[in-house]
């Protein structure tokens, strides 16, 4: 179900990496977008612990499989679904309040090591997107050879996100360490099935365990602030079922396999 970034190659939503040149890209322009394509049939977002309250009150938040588990905030429960965005990447009601992750909002920029042996990162961008070249309209990226103040702005936000990255990276081996992520899985029943829907391929915080952290480990994790951010991982998943009612409703849930 929830399915974790690439681990090769470019990441998620990225086709095509440049480092944003003064002198290459002297008369490009940013111009706003009314809608994200790339999101239309994704259903799980990467997303930073911080951002933890704010997701919870929105889509479930679950951890990907494998040996460097990600946050991820849930679109849909089956890869290609999305319940939030329509086909051409837009909000589909665009009257309601709903959080968009840091990691979808950063498109199509990033900061990136030009070289592997570098020490800083650079900012970057996708080519590929339509936000950003050389276009009549927009807002210009440089102004005598100087960036802008929104060039500034997207900097500063992509330098927020590698520490968000950073604390996130830290306190998912921390819930490693105290062995308290296990293989996630949710059971839905819908009215008049014959049998429910079983949805895995994540990993979510084991309860059981949580509550028997006793002494110094559970000291650890109220002083250092995981213990909120483990909270709304769990509250969160109340949501699934959320989720699965959208999918019912836009005719987005497989039908059952018969049982064996």
């Amino acid at each position: 179900m929830a399915s974790a970034p690439q681990t090769q190659g470019l990441p998620l939503f990225y086709n095509d990496l440049q480092p944003l040149s003064s002198e290459l890209h002297a008369n490009y322009k940013i111009r706003r977008a009314d809608a994200a394509p790339f999101m239309a049939r994704q259903h799980a977002v990467p997303l930073t612990v911080e951002e933890f309250p704010l997701v919870q009150r929105f889509m479930p938040i679950v951890f990907s499989v494998g040996d460097d588990p990600v946050p991820l905030a849930l679109m849909g429960l089956n890869e290609g679904v999305n319940v939030f965005f329509d086909a051409e990447g837009r909000l589909r009601d665009q009257a309601q309040a709903f959080y968009v992750p840091a990691y979808v909002r950063r498109y199509p920029y990033m900061l990136a090591r030009l070289r592997p042996d570098a020490e800083e990162l650079s900012l970057c961008f996708d080519p590929n997107s339509e936000t950003i070249g050389e276009f009549e309209d927009g807002e210009p990226l440089f102004a005598d050879g100087k960036p802008t103040e929104l060039v500034q702005q997207v900097l500063k936000f992509n330098e927020d996100f590698e520490i968000a990255g950073q604390k996130t990276t830290a306190f998912v081996k921390e819930l490693k360490d105290l062995g308290l992520l296990m293989d996630g899985e949710v059971s839905i029943a819908p009215d008049g099935a014959e049998q429910p829907y079983i949805y895995r391929g994540f990993q979510m915080i084991d309860e059981n365990k949580l509550n028997e952290m006793r002494g110094d480990q559970l000291r650890k994790i109220v002083q250092n602030g995981m213990l909120p951010l483990i909270y709304a991982h769990l509250f969160s998943l109340g949501l699934m079922r959320e989720i699965f009612a959208r999918q019912l409703d836009q005719g987005a849930v497989a039908p059952l396999q018969p049982a064996a």
